[in-house]
């Protein structure tokens, strides 16, 4: 049985770890958190992913996966840590550069080194291959490196791993087809072979386009509310074009991903990539726009305010790179009487303090919706009629579905018709 290494048990490399221990690898996990080994090794999970629960559980009864934090031998070898930003936003690849390093203290002739953390261009040739070379190996003969950046969609990781294309892309042709070979264990997708820095770029601009996308949605959120217009409606009727697919707007722009990588494309060529910062920076205004407008839904600052959601996508624990952090943060500051509900977020992920729903609504003036969770979907309208101070919901992600005529419902389709709370607490239309 070959044996696999995994460096970086998160939200990439347990899912990783646990589909090769399902499919005939001997697989050992290495973390730093030493809380996540000993759940793994008692085969429960320490992240919310649908059906993972069920793969670890089965791997570490099979004895086909172990977690520890140190590294042993093994055939190949997975680099899946964070890859976050700097305050510049420049990529910070300290956990790659040590990650690299730790995989030197086993490795062996014949070996295959992967990278699937997300990267800047030219990061395999520049920074991961010398490390080797420096180290006395022939990266290319000795040993086989390749970029095989992940391509899942947080909820659906199990279902995409298997079935979505890869990219393979390996420093030298023979690495390319090592790395193939690996994959090839479970993808039911195409095996795309091409090479690192190519594999590095797609995979930033996959994100990328997303992100620019997200942008256009987002500036015709400002520009509707400027002029009046009902930005939802004219997106619902804009895709009816067939060559035309308008993203939804939103608070902002999360993740690990789409709020991060395109300043990897940024960083490398500042001059040229003027359209992915401007995207950026538009995305990065929205909580901004989301304060503003729930400003003038309850100016006053002492008036209870209901937040639903943290993570930055619905049906997830994770709030990294979240924009409804940030809006909350800056609530923070401004405003005396906030109550913060979500359902999939523990408090030991956050630093200000969680409440029940119920507690979350009780006397609010407003709640406010910044995640997509299915839980908020269909809110319990006689709580929200019985127990707020206004029945009134900021809905930024036009999610929630509202059929009771008692609930002043606001999202970034109807913004021209906000004006201030009145003294009955009815927004005035």
């Amino acid at each position: 049985m070959k044996k696999l290494c995994v460096i970086g048990l998160g939200y990439i490399g347990l899912p990783t770890a646990a589909m090769f221990a399902n499919h005939g690898w001997q697989v050992q996990g290495i973390d730093v958190n030493q809380k996540a080994i000993e759940m793994i090794n008692q085969g429960k999970i320490h992240i919310e992913e649908v059906g993972l629960g069920e793969l670890v559980e089965r791997a570490v009864a099979n004895n086909s996966l172990k977690a520890s934090t140190q590294i042993e031998e093994a055939d190949c070898f997975i680099i899946a840590v964070p890859t976050p930003h700097n305050e510049d936003h420049t990529a910070d690849l300290s956990y790659v550069i040590q990650a690299t390093k730790t995989v030197l203290q086993t490795v062996k002739k014949g070996d295959v080194v992967i990278v699937e953390s997300t990267i800047p261009p030219r990061t395999i040739d520049d920074v991961v291959a010398p490390i080797f070379n420096d180290a006395g190996w022939s990266v290319g003969e000795d040993i086989y490196l390749a970029h095989c950046p992940e391509r899942v969609l947080p909820g659906r990781i199990i279902i995409e791993l298997v079935e979505n294309n890869r990219i393979i892309g390996g420093f030298n042709e023979i690495s390319t087809v090592k790395a193939t070979e690996v994959y090839s264990t479970f993808v039911e997708g195409d095996l795309l072979q091409t090479s690192a820095l190519s594999a590095e770029m797609s995979k930033l601009m996959e994100n990328t386009y997303r992100d620019v996308n997200i942008a256009l949605a987002n500036e015709l959120v400002k520009i509707s509310e400027k002029l009046g217009v009902d930005a939802l409606e004219v997106i619902k009727l804009a895709n009816h074009h067939p060559r035309v697919n308008l993203h939804h707007p939103g608070p902002g722009v999360g993740g690990h991903c789409l709020a991060v990588d395109p300043y990897f494309i940024i960083e490398k060529a500042p001059e040229e990539a003027i359209l992915i910062a401007d995207s950026r920076m538009i995305n990065n205004s929205m909580p901004e726009f989301v304060i503003k407008q729930l400003d003038r839904i309850v100016p006053e600052l002492d008036g209870k305010i209901a937040i639903l959601g943290l993570t930055y996508k619905g049906n997830i624990d994770d709030v990294r790179e979240s924009p409804a952090m940030d809006i909350v943060n800056s609530l923070l500051k401004s405003r005396s009487n906030l109550a913060i509900f979500d359902p999939h977020v523990n408090q030991s992920q956050v630093q200000f303090k969680l409440s029940g729903f119920e507690e979350a609504i009780r006397d609010a003036e407003c709640v406010v919706v910044l995640t997509d969770h299915n839980e908020f979907k269909d809110l319990d309208e006689m709580k929200l009629i019985q127990i707020m101070k206004h029945p009134l919901i900021f809905d930024t992600r036009n999610c929630v579905n509202v059929t009771s005529d008692k609930i002043t419902y606001i999202n970034f389709g109807n913004l021209k018709e906000v004006a201030v709370l009145n003294n009955s607490g009815v927004v005035s239309r």
